[in-house]
Order: C-alpha cells, then structure tokens, then sequence
C-alpha cells in the first residue's frame, strides 16, 4: 500500500484491491477482511493513545506499583 492508501484506505478501488489480491494470492474478501481490521486497530491505538495522554503518567500501570 501507498503512503496515502495506509492514511485513507478508502480510497483504494475495487480494481486496485484485484490487484493486491493477485500479487499476493490472496482473494478479494481477504484484502477487504485485512483493510476493515486495519481500520479497527488504528481506531484502537488513537483510544490507547488518548487514554495514555489523560492519564499523564506514561504507560506505567498503578496497579504493579510502577514496575513493569
């Protein structure tokens, strides 16, 4: 994938999703299956992320003590 296609995998068409799904030996359905769980892991890590940020203590868990 693109540069672009990774920010806004949107934009990739159905002609250029054949594509990939040739090159690599996969099927249509795998290449929209891995782009929509592409989509949810990038939601995931801007939640992770913000809830980080809201916590002002990096990623260190309290429930350990500090250690990790």
């Amino acid at each position: 994938m693109t540069p672009a296609e990774r920010a806004n995998p949107q934009v990739i068409s159905g002609s250029r999703k054949k594509r990939i799904a040739r090159g690599s030996g996969r099927s249509v359905p795998e290449i929209n299956r891995l782009l929509k769980q592409f989509a949810q892991m990038k939601r995931m890590m801007k939640t992770v992320q913000a809830a980080q940020v809201g916590r002002k203590g990096g990623c260190v868990s309290r429930s350990w003590g500090g250690r990790l």
